[in-house]
């Protein structure tokens, strides 16, 4: 098997993530308005629902690093991708509230294997210097995935049991595409790889602060991703297929997230954390005081795509800075965060909007984001050593590097438990 190069895999891994993320979770949130509607669902339950894909999230992110290690990223990635094809086909054949809970849970499972795996043989196939580059590329997949669900709201916005169906053949093309070209790479190591050291009180305090940024983060935008199409066909009473033009500037929006994530990774990460996280609570304010101007709505779906996705990847990248030796464990535990967070949140926003209605509810949500923002200034600088600064040598990667490009030499590699790649 021919190695990719690092353009070829950071492009591969975003289309995977877009897939994953994109089409398996965030999608949900655009089709709620119909799905709501023909399964005859309160926004109570809908909330509910739209929390377990992100608690099944969790719970697959905390067997991810074993699993990339253990069985490869290949391997992972292929599992990944099946949950992913059975729970979007479970969510096309949904006929209650029950069906659809399976299928989204599946859909959770899918999404918290696929970064892990993708960070494995990202470990083994991609120069140190350019981890940071290549995993923003890859997070930006996410808009990737909410683009292409677009055309389906516009042309099946009453058929949203056709447009996960499609959704479904997409991600089994998906699944084709892994096992052609990610190597299992993570199953070999190289005989002079050192173990990563020990990570020290001083990183866990770094890593803490960060999950705790993650996760208000997470339970501010649960809001948005859930309840912002409901919230414009339900007060603004625009039409279902009209939601879709929301979730177009999420994801172009959100593109431009990779760049603002990069130049924030090098240059001041606390006041980036408190920009975005402004301008991300300024979308939901924006939403509800103007449901009913789809101008308005389109612009604070610029707005969130742009702060949502900057963030995820100025977290990925703090995760991979803090824990450079840990790249299978180094994302999972801010992309976990974010996950708990839009767990939790997804009730809170639902029982309020059924309390005080739509207004009032993201009102909320936005002034706690508000408040959360003003503590930027705690939030985790990296290490004195960066990544950049440690001899590649030290964890293999170098050697790694140069038996993709040389392993007709017979360099001397030690096997992993799985045998060969």
């Amino acid at each position: 098997m021919k190695f990719p190069s690092s353009t070829a895999f950071a492009l591969l891994g975003a289309g995977l993530i877009a897939i994953s993320f994109g089409l398996a979770r965030f999608a949900f949130g655009l089709f709620v308005p119909p799905i709501r509607a023909d399964l005859s669902l309160t926004p109570d339950v809908i909330g509910i629902i739209g929390a377990l894909p992100l608690i099944s999230f969790a719970l697959a992110s905390l067997v991810a690093p074993w699993s990339a290690d253990r069985l490869g990223a290949r391997n992972t990635a292929m599992i990944s991708g099946v949950f992913g094809v059975v729970g979007l086909a479970l969510i096309s054949q949904a006929t209650g509230a029950m069906s659809l809970g399976v299928g989204v849970v599946a859909c959770g499972i899918c999404t918290g294997l696929m970064m892990p795996a993708l960070t494995a043989a990202m470990q083994a196939l991609v120069r140190r210097s350019m981890h940071g580059r290549v995993s923003s590329v890859m997070n930006a997949g996410t808009s990737v995935g909410v683009v292409i669900a677009v055309p389906t709201v516009l042309f099946l916005a009453g058929a949203w049991r056709y447009a996960y169906a499609s959704f479904a053949v997409i991600a089994l093309l998906g699944v084709a595409a892994t096992w052609f070209f990610i190597p299992s790479v993570s199953r070999v190591m190289p005989a002079n790889a050192a173990p990563p050291p020990s990570i020290t009180a001083q990183q866990w305090w770094r890593l803490l602060r960060l999950a705790i940024f993650a996760f208000m983060m997470g339970f501010i935008s649960a809001a948005y991703w859930i309840f912002a199409p409901d919230l414009v066909v339900s007060l603004g009473e625009m039409s279902s297929d009209s939601t879709a033009w929301l979730w177009l500037g999420v994801g172009i929006a959100g593109l431009g997230g990779a760049v603002v994530a990069d130049l924030a990774d090098r240059n001041n990460p606390p006041i980036t954390q408190a920009l975005m996280l402004m301008m991300l609570s300024a979308s939901l304010a924006l939403l509800a005081a103007s449901p009913n101007n789809l101008p308005l709505s389109a612009f604070s779906a610029l707005v969130f795509g742009l702060s949502y996705m900057s963030l995820t990847g100025l977290y990925l990248m703090t995760g991979i800075r803090l824990l450079p030796g840990r790249l299978s464990f180094g994302p999972v535990l801010p992309f976990m965060a974010v996950s708990l967070g839009q767990a939790a949140g997804s009730p809170v926003v639902g029982l309020l909007v059924g309390q005080t209605g739509y207004a009032n509810a993201f009102g909320a949500f936005c002034a706690i984001g508000i408040v959360v923002a003003m503590f930027s200034p705690f939030y985790p600088r990296y290490l004195d050593q960066e990544p950049e600064a440690v001899e590649e040598e030290d964890t293999g990667l170098q050697a790694a590097y140069d038996y993709q490009l040389q392993n007709e030499e017979g360099e001397p590699f030690r096997q992993g438990p799985m045998g060969k790649a």
